[in-house]
């Protein structure tokens, strides 16, 4: 392990190699071995920085606070509201029709293969004689 790796550990788990990822700890302890004032240095910051998150504790919010904030949000617009929706119903559902016509002219237009072999398939059909089989059995 060289001394980028170790800091990079150190910033991510902390200053206490016991709380770092087992496979990692084999290699710390080795690096920490090799270059013992550098590992304390990098180990030192980590555990200042570890105290301090330690320290923090989020601000409790009152009912007062609480209150202000909501009394001085913005009243939501009900037009504005309703005419985005329709706005983006209807751009949904034109955005499906055209889906489903584009798909209808791929499956079943001029240029789709169901066209191009059903055609010639009917066109043979309807131009084969079948009497001639027919009297060939009896």
């Amino acid at each position: 392990m060289d001394a980028e790796r170790f800091a990079d550990l150190a910033e991510a788990y902390g200053g206490q190699v016991a709380r770092w990822p087992h496979p990692q700890r084999e290699a710390a302890a080795g690096f920490m071995a090799a270059e013992p004032a550098q590992a304390q240095a990098t180990l030192a910051r980590a555990e200042a920085l570890d105290a301090v998150l330690d320290a923090w504790r989020p601000v409790a919010v009152t009912g007062g606070l609480r209150e202000a904030v909501i009394a001085g949000a913005p009243a939501p617009r009900a037009g504005m509201r309703g005419w985005l929706w329709s706005l983006g119903a209807g751009a949904g559902l034109a955005g499906a029709c055209a889906s489903g016509l584009l798909m209808g002219v791929m499956l079943y237009g001029p240029a789709s293969p169901q066209s191009q072999t059903t055609e010639p398939i009917s066109a043979a059909m309807t131009s084969y004689d079948l009497s001639s089989t027919a009297e060939a059995r009896s």
